[in-house]
């Protein structure tokens, strides 16, 4: 029987679609069939071109299918999750065909406003909206237990894979991927003494806006969801879908953070 494959490319990257059509040519030859998007849940493994908002974007739809292996190639700049290189793409797809690989699974967050869910691969942040905008307030619980009230600017809930984005930058630690943990950052905070906390993933977040405070929107990797309304029930949990990205079997995740990120390095 052909294998089944799903792409998803950045049609605005000349890159990205230069190796849309190698990979398509590759894939003609070795008699894998190729599905719209919209036929995920028949798809025996998924190829994203691109960086790594293109990976984000096409998660949403990944993930609905039960353990989907990706292969993520990066065509953009920074590439943290999408780590396959050009060069590499097409070695990398003969790799994934006879079996030479491993598979690493990034956890996701769930989110349920009210009766509405979302997924989040790297984080789900709750915002004032940005400079210029008052204080906004959020009360944060775990499970029953009160964890923090935060005053400032927002507040980012990520994943161990969303720990080296939006929450790095705002101060938060570095948390390996294979960890099943959930990363609270405050942004700005108007108490210095509020600081980024880590919880166990099998706890649930519930999330209340305080009245009196500046409106805040929630953003869900990246994508405005809405603004918070003052009966708002938000909960947010560790997901049982994961994203299985293809990785090479001496891949080093320190080495990545050091070369993507500089980890380690002497600057000066």
């Amino acid at each position: 029987m052909k294998k089944k494959c799903v792409i998803f490319y950045n049609k605005e990257k000349i890159k990205a679609i230069e190796m849309y059509h190698k990979i398509i040519d590759f894939f003609q030859k070795n008699e894998i069939l190729i599905l719209p998007p919209d036929d995920i849940l028949e798809a025996d493994f998924a190829i994203v071109i691109g960086g790594d908002g293109t990976l984000l974007r096409a998660s949403k739809q990944i993930i609905l299918k039960k353990d989907l292996i990706t292969i993520a190639i990066n065509a953009g700049n920074l590439g943290f999750l999408a780590e396959t290189k050009l060069e590499e793409a097409l070695d990398a797809c003969e790799d994934f065909l006879k079996g030479n690989y491993k598979i690493e699974k990034r956890g996701i967050l769930e989110i349920t406003i009210n009766s509405e869910k979302f997924y989040a691969l790297n984080e789900i942040v709750f915002s004032n909206g940005g400079m210029g905008k008052r204080l906004t307030s959020l009360d944060l619980f775990c499970d029953i237990d009160r964890i923090n009230r935060y005053k400032g600017d927002g507040v980012i809930i990520a994943t161990p894979t969303g720990s080296t984005a939006y929450s790095l930058s705002a101060g938060g630690p570095i948390l390996s991927h294979y960890l099943h943990a959930i990363l609270i950052t405050p942004i700005a905070p108007h108490n210095l003494t509020s600081r980024p906390i880590v919880i166990d993933s099998k706890r649930e977040v519930r999330v209340e806006h305080v009245k009196g405070y500046d409106r805040c929107f929630i953003i869900v990797d990246g994508e405005m969801i809405r603004q918070i309304e003052e009966d708002d029930k938000i909960e947010i949990k560790y997901s049982e879908k994961t994203l299985n990205l293809f990785s090479y079997e001496n891949r080093n995740y320190y080495s990545v953070l050091k070369e993507k990120l500089r980890w380690g390095d002497n600057l000066c």
